[in-house]
């Protein structure tokens, strides 16, 4: 038994075997890091996949570091190291923005100290529930309990769905009532709570909240966070929920440490390049292999290795000792021997594998060990192999020990800052690099181009820290720069410190302050600003005396279609800060340039350009609200308004000395349609009694226009100009005639004028005209159709639901046949289009009166529809063939339906009707139309079968709906014919 699974389990025993003598191995503390020279030689005498299954049964998963020699014959992409190092977690994975899933998905952030939290808080609905839905919700209980060993019953929880899966998405509600003292109480607490929003997290990442106490929430993503809070007694009458808002604090948590993120984003595993080219200092030691090229009367190539005794065994010169010497050394060496003691030979040496060596990275690194690094591994290089360095250790005193004395000490801000790789020396078998606790620090924040905190070494003042940051930027102003510290009495201060002298350059720094330099400001000093509907918006150099022709100074500047005549200005009063709102006349100011039009321009005038198209609250409205916050009781808002018809209506700012023509400038000018005689200034003033009155002034627009100071009233706040409409003044109306008149088209109407008028003007009708089959429609009883239909739509959507409940208590045939005719029918009303038809009798309103009663008043957009001569009659409705039929004389309307072949079942017989030609409707009510049981038919009628909706007990209603969607039906089918 033992022979046959090893013969079938070479490699499960192999790996046994190995691992068996490797644990022998572990007991001997020489063995602690690297693996015996027997174990590699056993190693390297095995299969590729004997060796793959010793990897994967130590654990190792073929990538990881590994303590065999290069030369060993084990590949290098599938190196064994003992133990096994980490990966270290880097810089990335701690910035919860930047760090991501193996799925690649975005890590969720979790809180921490410093964050700042939203609440949401809702108080708990607690209401009865309607019997009907509890009696379902028991049967679905029965229904889905489920069956447990031995033939118990295991009775699911409420809200358990058919699956048998527990816990419905939304939660159940109590079938509970609270008083109104204890729901006021419920909603003060809440109320509290949510005054206090947003919430920020203390230093150690407690949520501290008054009506709750204190919740440490730290480690937690928003969603645990909400959970968290859902499980606090205290809140179980709420429902809470916890939003994170990702605020960057202000002041130094806003700050990073600088250089921390060098080695952010390196790779799990660290395989220094081997193709480079090797130094010429290089020392050789145990374990590097020599590549001997010969050339010449002795040729050969081989690879020598240096062994532990430091030797290399060249052929034909025996062994050589090489470790501890120079390779270039070595190098000279070998090239000589091989000139002396082999003639006519030539040889050329190289480095091949290098060696690998075993150093210490300790103190305060990320992950701090012992490392398997390469022979020409520096210090930075086993920085990055063991994840970098930690945010409390330090970047300028890495020291490099060797031999129990520190042989270089590395400052990585030479590095980062100048490039410089002087200290970053070679590592050597044994050595450690340490990395002691981070030494003073300071912070440099605003407008510098690296703001950071910085590990200070030989930087005492502000100069030097400045320089560490990069310099200022542009916009920064050193003049107002401050210094946060904390002084001997433990206190925090801010000291100012002009960066601009010299003395506040030589300020000395302390471990802790933060220097601060703000941004000038950002206002325009010494320009003007010219911005809206003109070619080149932007600023302008102020100079004294300068004009607003200076700035525009023709036409050309505007964009087709601007307003040259309101151009308004906005101007910062020096004195209090205050604005000034005012217009100009551009058109005025350059056909007059010395006049008061062309005024002169002052710093910070902001001047707008407007369009003729658009409106111009976008641009007002904000500098009226600057005006209206201005204001006081003595001073009220300075805004004028505008309305009727003018171009551009609405509210402008009140200009000094201004009169009603400058109003009327600043909303367009009049419109085509103003009623240019007369217009209305309302005036509100504060009467002698404290009310508010209202004054109605009559102006003459003429008067005004042509500069009457009598009309051309200067204007108060809050006039209201209304400007009228020209009696009788609309567009032009127009109908349309189609069909059979001689001169079919549009027909421009006059107010008043009907439809006899217009028919005569088409030259009436035509010898083949059908005038009993006219189609009139208007626009407005469209209108009115569409709401109609809107409104029995949802009166029909209503007796469906009740028709639906009834259902449900009913398992009859009948009932649900109802229903889906009731659903039939709703979709039918839905999609039916409203014509607006008027019916009306063609040739008695021609042949009318003017002004009786026949003779219609038409109105903008009336239609008329003349078909030609029809001789069909249609069938459509409930009969075995909707179809149309030649007209016979003799035949009536039964006889009709009864050549489409009858009616089906579903047919209401008794109230069969007839839609004559014209779209009016004739039933068994109008007697003189029966002869012989039918009802006489004429050309172009349409016998209409409706569905009998009684005999399915739905509600009497439903019946009006099927005429209402056949007579829509047959009216556009009149209309589209055209």
């Amino acid at each position: 038994m033992f022979r046959s699974r090893f013969a079938t389990h070479p490699l499960r025993w192999a790996a046994i075997a190995l691992c068996m003598l490797f644990s022998v191995g572990w007991l001997s503390p020489a063995f602690a890091q690297t693996p015996s020279a027997d174990q590699i030689e056993m190693f390297q005498n095995m299969t590729p996949e004997q060796q793959q299954a010793i990897l994967e049964a130590m654990g190792g998963s073929g990538s990881s570091s590994s303590s065999f020699p290069r030369n060993s014959g084990v590949r290098s992409d599938r190196r064994l190291e003992f133990p096994q190092t980490v990966r270290p977690r880097r810089a990335a994975e701690d910035e919860d923005s930047e760090a991501t899933t193996a799925t690649g998905a975005p890590r969720p952030r979790r809180l921490k100290g410093g964050d700042t939290v939203l609440l949401t808080m809702e108080v708990r609905q607690y209401k009865r529930r309607a019997p009907e839905i509890e009696e379902r919700e028991r049967r679905e209980r029965e229904q889905s309990q489920a069956t447990m060993p031995g033939g118990r019953q295991m009775q699911l929880p409420q809200g358990a769905g058919q699956n048998g899966a527990a816990g419905s998405q939304q939660p159940s509600i109590e079938p509970l009532e609270r008083s109104l003292e204890e729901i006021g109480r419920l909603d003060s607490i809440r109320e509290r709570v949510l005054r206090r929003n947003p919430y920020k997290l203390d230093k150690w990442g407690i949520l501290n909240v008054p009506e709750l106490g204190p919740i440490p929430l730290a480690g937690l993503t928003a969603e645990e966070a909400t959970q968290r809070l859902a499980s606090e007694l205290s809140l179980a009458e709420f429902i809470v929920s916890v939003v994170q808002l990702p605020l960057k604090p202000m002041g130094t948590e806003a700050l990073k440490p600088f250089g921390y993120d060098l080695f952010a984003g390196t790779t799990s595993t660290f395989a220094p390049a081997t193709d480079v080219p090797v130094p010429a200092e290089y020392v050789i030691g145990p374990g590097d292999a020599l590549q001997v090229q010969l050339i010449g009367s002795t040729k050969g190539r081989y690879s020598l290795v240096v062994g532990r005794d430091g030797q290399i065994n060249f052929p034909e010169l025996g062994p050589i000792t090489v470790s501890g010497r120079r390779f270039d050394d070595v190098r000279r060496d070998l090239e000589g021997r091989v000139r002396e003691q082999m003639i006519g030979t030539q040889v050329s040496v190289n480095m091949g594998e290098l060696r690998s060596i075993r150093v210490f990275v300790l103190g305060d690194a990320e992950t701090p060990g012992s490392y398997t690094v390469s022979g020409l591994s520096t210090i930075t290089n086993a920085l990055f192999f063991s994840g970098g360095v930690k945010k409390i250790g330090s970047l300028r005193n890495v020291q490099l020990k060797r031999a129990g004395r520190t042989v270089v000490t590395l400052d990585l801000y030479d590095l980062l800052l100048n490039g410089d790789t002087s200290s970053d020396v070679r590592l050597l078998p044994g050595d450690v690099i340490f990395i002691p606790p981070v030494g003073a620090t300071v912070g440099l924040a605003g407008e510098v181009r690296r703001p950071a905190i910085y590990e200070l070494k030989n930087e005492t003042t502000t100069a030097q820290l400045l320089q560490l940051g990069g310099g200022l930027l542009p916009e920064a102003d050193p003049t107002l720069a401050t210094l946060e510290r904390v002084n001997e009495q433990r206190q925090r201060v801010t000291v100012g410190v002009n960066l601009a002298s010299a003395e506040g350059k030589s300020r000395t720094l302390q471990s802790g302050d933060t220097l601060r330099v703000p941004s000038i400001r950002p206002t325009l000093e010494e320009s003007v600003v010219i911005s809206g509907h003109l070619h080149r918006p932007g600023e302008y150099q102020y100079r004294p005396g300068m004009r607003l022709t200076d700035v525009l100074p023709t036409l050309d500047e505007l964009q087709p279609n601007a307003d040259q005549r309101y151009i308004l200005v906005r101007r910062e009063i020096p004195s209090d800060r205050g604005i000034r709102v005012f217009s100009a006349d551009l058109e005025q100011a350059l056909n007059n340039p010395n006049s008061a039009a062309n005024f002169e321009l002052a710093p910070r005038d902001h001047i707008y350009v407007f369009d003729r198209e658009s409106g111009r609250d976008r641009i007002i409205e904000p500098l009226l609200r600057e005006l209206r916050m201005q204001s006081r009781i003595d001073e009220p808002s300075l805004e004028v308004k505008i309305a009727g018809k003018v171009k551009v209506p609405g509210t402008y700012p009140l200009e000094p000395g201004m009169r009603v023509t400058d109003l009327l400038r600043a909303g367009g000018s009049l419109d085509e349609a103003a009623y240019g005689a007369q217009a209305e200034l309302m005036r509100y003033e504060v009467g002698s009694n404290g009310a508010r009155q209202a004054e109605l002034i009559e102006i003459d627009l003429r008067q005004a226009l042509n500069g009457d100071p009598s009309a051309n009233l200067a204007l108060r706040p809050f006039d209201y100009l209304v400007i009228k409409e020209v009696p009788q003044w609309a567009s032009q109306e127009e109908v349309e005639i189609r069909g059979e008149v001689r001169f079919p088209g549009r027909y421009p109407i006059h107010r008043g004028e009907t439809l006899r008028s217009v028919m005569a003007r088409a030259g009436g009708l035509t010898d083949l005209a059908f005038a009993e089959g006219a189609v009139f429609t208007r626009e407005e009883l469209k209108e009115r159709e569409r709401k109609q239909l809107a409104t029995l739509a949802t009166r029909m959507e209503s007796d469906l639901a009740q028709a639906s409940l009834m259902a449900a208590q009913e398992t009859g045939k009948d009932a649900g046949q109802a229903l889906a005719v009731g659903q039939s029918l709703l979709a039918g009303l839905r999609n039916a289009k409203p014509v607006g038809r008027l019916v009306i009798d063609l040739n008695r309103t021609t042949g009318a009166r003017p002004g009786s009663e026949h003779d219609i008043v038409l109105k903008d957009g009336d239609t008329l529809l003349i078909p030609r001569v029809t001789q069909e009659v249609t069938v459509i409705g409930e009969v075995q063939s909707a179809t149309s039929h030649l007209y016979r004389a003799e035949l009536g309307r039964d006889d009709y339906v009864a050549m489409s072949g009858g009616v089906t079942p579903r047919a209401d017989e008794d109230r069969v009707y007839v839609v004559r030609a014209d779209g009016s409707v004739v039933t068994r009510s109008g007697g003189a139309w029966f002869n012989g049981g039918g009802v006489a038919i004429k050309p172009g009628d349409t016998v209409v079968v409706p569905l009998d909706t009684e005999r399915m007990r739905p509600l009497p209603f439903w019946s009006a709906v099927t005429s209402i969607i056949y007579n829509l039906a047959i009216s556009a089918a009149a209309v589209n014919s055209f």
